[in-house]
């Protein structure tokens, strides 16, 4: 009795979720606690902000920066998803999550490699799409 009961909230919360996103439009919409976004940012298509990253090059001498563009991101949570993931990377000296323009910066010693598919795959675990990593040195 007691799991008919649970299986027929589950069923009318899942129907009353589907029928309010649909009369309010929300499908293309993604939102995490009451943050919603219209739109989803292409970090690939646009430019880094040149104030941004020369804030950020301050106090990080013989680093390269890795600047990932990142689809998908669309609210704090999912920056600080990031800044999360890559701040437990001990290569990486600093890191930099743009939300508006979707892009991540994270500062590498010269002497280090940067593997860009290590940095697609933690992209990914965050529910996120990398759409380009370049590399810039300093």
């Amino acid at each position: 009795m007691k799991n008919l009961i649970l299986l027929g909230l589950l069923v009318s919360s899942t129907v009353i979720y589907a029928e309010h996103h649909e009369q309010h439009g929300m499908d293309t919409m993604h939102s995490h606690e009451g943050h919603i976004h219209n739109e989803m940012v292409n970090g690939k298509t646009l430019e880094v902000d040149a104030q941004r990253f020369d804030k950020f090059m301050i106090g990080i001498d013989n680093n390269v920066v890795a600047v990932v563009s990142v689809q998908g991101m669309v609210c704090d949570f999912c920056a600080r998803g990031i800044e999360k993931t890559f701040g437990k990377d001990k290569r990486i000296s600093k890191i930099d999550v743009d939300l508006a323009s979707g892009k991540v910066l994270l500062a590498f010693p010269v002497a280090d490699d940067i593997d860009n598919a290590d940095i697609t795959k933690k992209i990914l675990n965050n529910g996120l799409n990398t759409t380009d990593i370049q590399v810039v040195g300093n």
